[in-house]
């Protein structure tokens, strides 16, 4: 399992192409070679297929637009193809996941997700923890996504941090989730005055030791560190902290 970096944590840095490829060449220098772009400035394909090269980075999951992905599928998939991201990702349903929009998003994704996976790509859902309320039948939301899409249809980049905040065990869907959540986002829980809030990694309350024991297990391929809140920290160096903390865990 390899580590890599979610740009959504730096996203105040990259709302200029200057910015985003001087936050590349700091990730870079951090020790991280993978990315997830998420949360950015606009940019052409080409340009980010340069500067990952240039820089010595792979880009192996995005968060893509889920309207763009829905109507423009083929476009989509060839862009990703350009800077050489197989992992087409959507960071939450349009809309809040209720039970009428996740019933609505299962309708109208079906087709895009069997487009990518015919052409050797592959949707990917990230969760909140609004998966984890139930539907009119008593199923979780998050359940009834993984039964409504075939394995080779879409997987799952499953976020540790919501996860524990919706009440679920990230182990148990990291189980349940094998061979179809080749990519997860990792970030901390931790209790400060009363509150929960997102932390580094190893700097919380959540057993990263066994979640990465069973990641591994279960087949996943990218260890993403996320924080989308550092509360006045520079979030240059909690991606730091974390990539150190996982460096000590044996993972590259």
């Amino acid at each position: 399992m390899r580590i890599g970096a979610q740009f959504y944590t730096l996203r105040d840095y990259c709302q200029t192409l200057e910015g985003l490829e001087e936050s590349l060449k700091k990730v870079k220098e951090i020790g991280y070679e993978y990315v997830q772009i998420s949360g950015v400035c606009p940019y052409e394909p080409e340009w980010l297929a340069k500067k990952l090269e240039e820089i010595g980075l792979k880009c192996v999951l995005t968060h893509w637009g889920a309207d763009d992905v829905r109507d423009n599928t083929l476009e989509v998939l060839n862009k990703h193809r350009i800077f050489g991201c197989n992992y087409v990702g959507i960071g939450c349903m349009p809309g809040w996941a209720t039970e009428e929009v996740t019933y609505k998003f299962i309708k109208e994704f079906k087709e895009p997700a069997r487009i990518l996976a015919k052409n050797g790509s592959k949707l990917f859902y990230h969760n909140h923890h609004c998966e984890f309320n139930r539907c009119s039948d008593g199923e979780m939301i998050f359940d009834k996504l993984i039964k409504a899409f075939e394995p080779s249809e879409m997987s799952f980049t499953l976020d540790t941090y919501w996860v524990q905040y919706g009440g679920g065990d990230v182990c148990s869907y990291l189980e349940k989730l094998k061979g179809r959540c080749e990519c997860i986002h990792l970030k901390d829980l931790a209790i400060v005055n009363d509150e929960q809030r997102m932390a580094s990694i190893g700097s919380g309350s959540m057993d990263f030791e066994k979640i990465v024991r069973t990641a591994e297990k279960v087949g996943v391929e990218y260890a993403l560190v996320e924080q989308d809140n550092c509360y006045g920290e520079d979030p240059f160096e909690c991606l730091k902290k974390s990539y150190e903390y996982l460096k000590s865990l044996g993972l590259n």
